[in-house]
């Protein structure tokens, strides 16, 4: 049987959602609570591949296994065993096609931006001291709209075929003393949307125009777009499939 596991975590310990060689990753702690409690070797697919020090509120995985078992129970065992910055939220099957990165329809992203300097805040948002200009932000947001092509975003020198996102939704806004930016695609490449942020407050600073910023997607140079801001404000919160993938008992 596939299996889909819903789950959350803090990313500051760990250097993003894929297995590395070296360094400790969110997969690589959910294979082994995995393999422990089914008692065989399970290795699982997440719907993307979140860089070191990003969250994630929501995301999707699936594994295969042969073996029965309780997803209630076995939800709590997880939970029991995972470390505090990694929670399981829920666990069904799906048809044995189904793929948690394949047959995501869109992903949300999150990036928080604290306005006043706050110490209960700092650990997860990114702290701006210089007042923005919202309104700006926005208008250049309006202008993602008008392209596919976001090779000028994407950290230099990744395997990907295409550069080409089609973006749903941006837009900033304000939250108490946060402001943040909501944006929704089908597909981001690496660093993405920390490039496109560290973009949009060089706009909402008045460093470069919004007019600009037509010139820096046009340019597909990375080095011509804003820096790229740390991760710890950035949050994966929403992945969406399709409703036929679930297997309804």
């Amino acid at each position: 049987m596939r299996y889909f596991i819903e789950l959350s975590y803090n990313g500051a310990a760990y250097h993003g959602w894929q297995n590395q060689p070296r360094d400790i990753s969110v997969q690589e702690v959910i294979e082994k609570a995995l393999s422990m409690l089914l008692k065989e070797p399970i290795s699982i697919m997440g719907a993307g591949r979140t860089d070191t020090g990003v969250n994630a509120s929501q995301m999707f995985a699936h594994f295969d296994t042969h073996i029965v078992f309780n997803e209630i129970n076995l939800i709590f065992k997880l939970n029991s065993y995972l470390p505090k910055d990694i929670a399981i939220r829920n666990i069904f099957k799906v048809k044995e096609d189904a793929h948690a990165r394949f047959n995501a329809k869109s992903r949300t992203y999150l990036y928080r931006i604290a306005l006043k300097k706050d110490v209960f805040s700092f650990d997860n948002s990114f702290y701006v001291k210089q007042e923005l200009n919202v309104e700006k932000m926005n208008e250049a947001s309006e202008l993602l709209f008008q392209y596919k092509d976001f090779q000028c975003f994407s950290k230099s020198n990744t395997d990907v075929k295409t550069y080409y996102c089609d973006i749903m939704k941006a837009t900033w806004i304000i939250e108490n003393n946060e402001l943040h930016f909501v944006i929704k695609a089908d597909r981001f490449l690496r660093n993405m949307v920390r490039a496109i942020v560290g973009t949009m407050i060089n706009i909402g600073l008045g460093k470069i125009n919004v007019e600009d910023l037509h010139t820096i997607i046009k340019s597909k140079n990375r080095s011509e777009a804003g820096f790229s801001v740390p991760a710890h404000g950035l949050y994966l919160t929403e992945v969406e499939y399709p409703n036929d993938i679930k297997i309804h008992e």
